[in-house]
Parts: structure tokens; sequence; C-alpha cells
């Protein structure tokens, strides 16, 4: 029988949450407390973890984090009301199967945990079927976009999410410096001329941090002062936008080889 761990702190929300997934088959295990929540993962090893995003304590974010140190592949739906942005890209970041508002309709949850169950154990590499019957490999690797255009930055991390890699993204360099320092990515799609703080600093602090992953800048700008002190602080590579995208992905690809060496 199919475990499913709940953790939230609202009693009637892990009450109710048990009896629809008892319902559905599945041997349920609940608890209020993420701390609690944490050791009963380890104790039951549960094939599909729905974590509360707020939680006093321990919050699901930092049990995310643990969950990960102890099973890097573990099913993990993360149930967030009121979530920012901010905290949707630490989720995936560290790599959340699955993000879900509260207030969606229950049977948004119910199709999301049926989905995982069907699924097997999953391994380094795995393969995801697309609806149209051709499948996603998913590399274990992860790479971060930082673009202050919401649209570019959107259409990029889905555009890298679709090939395979575990994509979030940043609109401004504050945040991505945040993430950073919380979850390394493997890999920074960085864009070079962003308000507030520009992609030359945030390239500087990284580079101040010794950030040990690979960076690819992005910019519109063929300013030749800005570009040389671009290239000085060590970039894998620069490509002018309009960035064609296979480029780009052969780019992200030889900063993770890169890296392996």
């Amino acid at each position: 029988m199919n475990k499913v761990l709940i953790v939230d702190d609202d009693q009637m929300n892990c009450d109710l949450l048990q009896s629809v997934f008892t319902r559905q088959g599945c041997h349920v295990i609940s608890t209020t407390s993420g701390r609690e929540g944490l050791d009963l993962f380890r104790v039951h090893n549960p094939r599909v973890t729905l974590l509360d995003l707020r939680m006093p304590e321990m919050d699901g974010l930092t049990v995310l984090k643990e969950i990960r140190a102890i099973d890097p592949h573990a099913p993990v739906i993360i149930l967030g009301g009121g979530a920012t942005e901010f905290q949707e890209n630490q989720a995936r970041a560290l790599r959340v199967t699955d993000f879900i508002r509260k207030g969606l309709s229950l049977d948004v949850l119910v199709e999301a945990v049926t989905r995982l169950l069907k699924l097997p154990v999953l391994s380094t590499v795995t393969q995801f079927p697309l609806g149209n019957g051709n499948v996603i490999e998913q590399i274990d690797e992860s790479v971060l976009v930082v673009d202050d255009e919401p649209l570019l930055c959107d259409l990029l991390v889905r555009f890298l999410s679709l090939r395979g890699y575990r994509a979030f993204g940043a609109k401004d360099g504050h945040d991505a410096l945040q993430i950073v320092e919380n979850t390394p990515p493997d890999a920074i799609v960085l864009d070079l001329i962003m308000p507030g703080m520009p992609g030359i600093e945030v390239l500087r602090a990284l580079r101040d941090k010794s950030y040990p992953g690979g960076i690819i800048i992005m910019t519109g700008s063929h300013n030749e002062e800005l570009l040389r002190e671009a290239w000085s602080l060590g970039p894998r590579e620069i490509l002018i936008k309009p960035v064609d995208l296979e480029r780009l992905l052969t780019a992200i690809q030889l900063v993770l080889v890169c890296r392996e060496c």
C-alpha cells in the first residue's frame, strides 16, 4: 500500500487530507509539526509527502531541505497558501516535485498525488511522460535564470525545464544572491543590464563568494568597456541578445561538463 505523509500545522487540514487519501487506498501518516514530519519521513519513507509551506518552528521549505539531504528524489508537494514568488523559487531550487496553492480545487491535489504514485522511484536521470507520447529526461542539475524582464525569465525557465533541467528564476540581483546563498545552482544564466543591482555587480559578488558553478552572461549591450569588465570576472560565455536558444543550451552543457572536470 502506498504511504502518503501529510505535514500541516492545521489539524483540520490534516484530517481532511487524511480522509481523502485514505479513501484513495493510501496508508496515510499525518502530523501538525514540521520537525515530527521529518522524523516520520525518516521512519516511513513515504511514497509522496505533502508539506504545508507556513508552519511554526520548522516551515515547509526547511523540512524540504532536510528531506533532500535524506533522499534527493523523494516526491514532495508543497501546499503554498500565500506564497511569494521568491518562496516558490526557493522550493524549485530544492527540487520540489509540485507546488500547489491552497484554495485550488482538491481534485488538483488528488490528481497530482495520483500521478506521482504511478511513477517509478526516481533515479539520477528519470524520464517523465509528456501528453504527446514523448518524454522529458529529468537531469539532476540546476540552472538559475536571472533577468529583470519577467516574460523572458519565465520563458527561459520553461524552455530549460522542458529540456530536463531543474530551472528556476530570479527577477533581480538581490534575489539571485539570496537563492545562491541558500541553494547554489549548478549554473547561472545572468542578464548583464538590470535595474537596482546590475548583472556586473551580481557577477562580482558571486566571485567574492567563490561561487563554484558556471556563469553565462546574456546582454543586449555592445558597450566594449562593460563587456571587457564582464570578461575579466570570468564568466564561461557572454551571449548577445536576442540569444540563440540552441547556443544557450550548448553553453550550459559546456558549463556543466567543465564543472565535473
